[in-house]
């Protein structure tokens, strides 16, 4: 048996109460049997015994931030994991080839410009890509060294955009400006409404289906390049889907939450820990493990404090430590 054959159905049963704790928590506690009603209410007659309001705060505000937040987790971790295997490194995170840090600028512009939440979220999507678009483009001219040239770019690429950001903060008015685009840049599921939900759902769904299909190209590839080519792998094809993949749902989570760190770069390491090596396990237990990481994280941000503390604090301040324990657990191994 599979080692995630033994995890699995824990690692669901802890997603599910994940969510359930998501629900009940809040400034407006909702206990588990009025909870348990208004959401079977949307299925089955179930006479009301609930008030408007706690109607509300399920289905207005904490559904949508619970579905983004279960979304953005699978996708962040999804991603690091790719991307941790295609390089070799498990030092890689989803924001090695300036996906990130191109969205980070495209939202900053957008937020600069006044432009709408929706035009924002296009904005800082579209720039992500085509960041990414930019370290392919000139890291296919060293075809000699791929990784190598794609990690590199990557970095230099990342950089650039800092810079954009970095000046874009400071020709912003300070009053309102500069305080919306540091906010928006720390990640934050609180904008979360119902119309966002179908572009971020659809984008990262659409973007996950190519890794699934691609589990076994994608466990020979981390044997090496030479391996890979003698088993009749192209290489490079899978590699490129592999990172337009990621990169969709990398842009699509910064463009709808800002930027939410550490969740790529540590959960994939939970998910080996658990499931191995294999693809066909890690992909299914990074996204249910980065989805319940990101919801339990986005509860206590909800309630740790009178105001709503940002996700790239709580992810880092989280995400350090557990990754501090991993780094002398390996060392000891």
């Amino acid at each position: 048996m599979r080692p995630a054959k033994m995890f699995f159905p824990a690692l669901v049963l802890l997603f599910i109460a994940a969510v359930l704790f998501s629900f009940a928590v809040g400034r407006y506690p909702i206990s588990p049997g009025t909870l348990a009603r208004v959401l079977l209410s949307r299925l089955f007659a179930v006479e009301k015994t609930w008030s408007g309001a706690a109607e509300t705060v399920v289905f207005q505000i904490r559904l949508p931030r619970i579905v983004a937040a279960v979304f953005i987790g699978a996708a962040l971790s999804l991603s690091g994991l790719v991307y941790q295997g295609l390089f070799q490194n498990p030092m890689v995170s989803p924001d090695v080839l300036g996906t990130s840090s191109g969205a980070a600028a495209g939202a900053a512009f957008a937020i600069l410009c006044g432009l709408s939440y929706p035009l924002l979220t296009a904005t800082s999507f579209l720039a992500g890509i085509a960041a990414v678009g930019v370290v392919i483009l000139i890291s296919s001219r060293v075809p000699q060294r791929p990784v190598l040239a794609l990690v590199l770019t990557g970095i230099m690429i990342s950089s650039l955009c800092n810079s954009v950001t970095s000046f874009i903060k400071l020709v912003a008015d300070t009053e309102n400006t500069l305080p919306a685009i540091t906010y928006f840049l720390m990640g934050s599921l609180a904008s979360s409404s119902p119309a966002d939900l179908p572009l971020l759902c659809s984008v990262i769904c659409l973007a996950a289906i190519p890794l699934f299909m691609l589990r076994w190209p994608l466990n020979v590839i981390t044997q090496g390049e030479d391996e890979a080519s003698a088993l009749g792998v192209n290489t490079k094809a899978v590699r490129y889907a592999a990172i337009i993949s990621a990169t969709l749902m990398t842009s699509v989570t910064v463009a709808s939450a800002g930027m939410i760190g550490w969740i790529g770069l540590v959960i994939p390491h939970f998910a080996r820990m658990l499931a191995g090596a294999d693809y066909r396990d890690t992909l299914p237990a990074s996204a249910l493990l980065g989805a319940t990481f990101l919801l339990l994280t986005d509860t206590v941000a909800r309630v740790a404090a009178t105001i709503e503390i940002p996700l790239g604090i709580l992810t880092s301040v989280i995400g350090a430590p557990f990754f501090i324990c991993l780094l002398v657990r390996e060392a000891r191994r």
